[in-house]
This record gives structure tokens, C-alpha cells and sequence, in this order.
């Protein structure tokens, strides 16, 4: 049996399958390509919306042309003096309580001192001898004066007499003023106010032992409740715009629901580094008596806009941020 005779195919077909499939190639080619291309301008596009920020327009609306500000201050009395003792000893009786009114003067304590009376009998009993001491030398120089006038003796001698005396005068001088001292000192063991006031603080009793000076404990605080003034200190933002004259409205606890008007008098014209702020003094229009020296008080300060954007606002929904899509 023979086999079948291979049929090879042409040169013709052979260039024909092959240009085919180079047709192919190039077609699948150009498409890759052009849809890459296609592709890589979208995204250029995407990125070149996306890179144009969004913002959104608001309305703005004229507001009132007036800063309202709450900020919270002290009340202190006008004159505030703490005592304390000029003499040490023990307390011997004190006579007013918080609350009272004292003029000038009024005593307040008494201040038992041992010592300091021992310290003045001594220095009266001084003076006595250094007295005695200058009369004798008087004396003794005269008669010296005496004998020298009749030759009896040598001017030296007398003239040593004559400033014996001296010495004597002076040793005087010098014990009268140390008396002087301690009586001035003895004075002190009355406890007085210094001016008309109220006794805001009594911070001793009876038998206590007393240090004499700012070193001690304090003993009184007088407080002057005819006038006060109150302390508010202002943000450095709002410094600019205080201006003596200014009204203000004084909100007090222990009168809610109640205001009160104060009148802005003068400012420290420094601003604080520690704070950031500046300090201010207000007079309010109310009788003194009936806010008292108080740590804690609402001044609430309303003053012309002077700064442009804050005559303008803003819709409720507006935030300061980018907008975003």
C-alpha cells in the first residue's frame, strides 16, 4: 500500500498568511495605543478638575454696629489698708469686730508690752542721770571760770571743764531722744484705723503673741466702702478700644436679674505678658455699700465698631474652612 503524496503549500500562500497576520499585529497594535492614549487624557482632565478649588458664595448681611463683650472683674474699695502691729507684745483686748464702722483714729486693740515699758523706765531713769551728770558739770565749769579769772588756776584746766560740760549737754540731748523713741513706741500699743471705714477682717484674739512689722500676722483690714472701683481686664484684641468714658453694664451675684451701669475711668496702658491682657478701672453709678469689695463681678462692655468686618455677618451655616465637593 503506498502512502498519500504531502501537499506543501506554496511561496504565494505563504506571503499572503503572513501579511495577514502582520496586518493583525499592527491593527491590535495601533488599538492598544490609542486606547492608552484615550485613557492617560481622561485622567489628565479628572486631575485638572479636581485641582480647581470649590468655594461656595454666601450673602452677607449688615449687622449692628456695636461689640457686646462680657468679660469678668473685682471690686475693691477705693481705700484698703491692712494693720499690723508696730510693736511686738500679746494681745491684750481688741474692741471692734468685722462689719463695724470706725472713723480715723478709733482704736481697734490694745497691745500688752512688757518689755518695751521695762526699756522706758530705763532710758527716764538715763535721762535723769545724764541730767544730774550735766549739772554738775554746769556747776564745776563755772567755778573753774572763776579761778581762772582770779589766776588761780590755768585757762587749760578750765577750758577742759568747759567741754566736760558740753559732753554732759549732749549725753542729755541724746537721752531725751531715746526717750522720745520709746514713748512714740508705747503709742503703738493702741491699734488705731487710719481713716473712716468698715472692719472687713479681724485675724487675731485675745492673749496672741504679736510681731511687730510686715512680717507679723495681720491683725485689721479697714476698707473705705464710700466709693469702689472695679478691675477688668481686657483681651490685648480689644485694647484698642477702650476709651475713658465708655459705658458699661455691671452684672453682681448677689443681685441676679439685676444690672447696673459703670462708667470706664482709665486703663494701665501696658498690656500683661503673662495674660495678654490689659487692666481697667470702671466707677460704677451705685451706692457703694451695696456691691461692697466682692473678687468676683461681670463687667459687659458695648462699644462702637470701629473695625471694618465686624459691622458685617456672616449666614449661620458658614464655617472659616475650604469648601470641598
Amino acid at each position: 500500500m503506498t502512502p498519500d503524496p504531502m501537499t506543501v503549500p506554496g511561496r504565494r500562500r505563504l506571503i499572503l498568511a503572513g501579511g495577514i497576520a502582520l496586518v493583525l499585529a499592527g491593527t491590535v497594535a495601533a488599538f492598544g495605543l490609542t486606547s492608552r492614549a484615550h485613557d492617560l487624557h481622561r485622567a489628565q482632565d479628572w486631575s485638572n478638575a479636581r485641582a480647581v478649588p470649590t468655594v461656595s458664595l454666601a450673602h452677607l448681611t449688615r449687622g449692628d454696629t456695636t461689640e457686646t463683650v462680657t468679660l469678668p472683674g473685682s471690686i475693691q474699695a477705693y481705700n484698703r489698708a491692712a494693720i499690723y502691729a508696730r510693736i511686738s507684745g500679746y494681745l491684750k483686748s481688741w474692741n471692734l469686730d468685722i462689719g463695724a464702722h470706725v472713723g480715723a483714729g478709733t482704736v481697734l486693740a490694745d497691745i500688752d508690752t512688757p518689755d518695751l515699758d521695762q526699756q522706758l523706765d530705763q532710758g527716764q531713769a538715763d535721762l535723769a542721770s545724764a541730767k544730774a551728770n550735766e549739772r554738775l558739770a554746769a556747776i564745776t565749769a563755772e567755778r573753774w571760770r572763776t579761778l581762772v579769772a582770779a589766776q588761780a588756776v590755768s585757762r587749760q584746766t578750765a577750758d577742759e571743764k568747759a567741754g566736760d560740760e558740753e559732753v554732759k549737754k549732749a549725753a542729755v540731748d541724746a537721752a531725751q531722744a531715746n526717750v522720745r523713741r520709746l514713748e512714740a513706741l508705747e503709742s503703738f500699743k493702741k491699734v488705731t484705723a487710719p481713716f473712716d471705714g468698715v472692719v472687713t477682717a479681724r485675724n487675731t484674739d485675745i492673749g496672741a503673741l504679736i510681731n511687730a512689722g510686715a512680717g507679723g500676722q495681720q491683725l485689721f483690714e479697714i476698707s473705705d466702702l464710700h466709693r469702689v472701683r472695679i478691675y477688668v481686664r481686657v483681651p490685648q484684641a480689644l485694647a484698642a478700644d477702650l476709651v475713658p468714658g465708655q459705658k458699661a453694664t455691671l452684672d453682681l451675684p448677689q443681685y441676679p436679674g439685676k444690672s447696673f451701669e459703670a462708667t470706664l475711668v482709665t486703663t494701665s496702658q501696658s498690656v500683661s505678658e503673662n495674660s495678654r491682657t490689659m487692666l481697667s478701672s470702671c466707677r460704677p453709678t451705685i451706692p457703694a455699700a451695696s456691691c461692697g469689695p466682692a473678687p468676683i463681678a461681670t463687667c459687659i462692655s458695648k462699644s462702637q465698631a470701629t473695625r471694618p468686618w465686624s459691622a458685617f455677618r456672616p449666614p449661620r451655616w458658614w464655617l472659616p474652612t475650604r469648601a470641598c465637593r
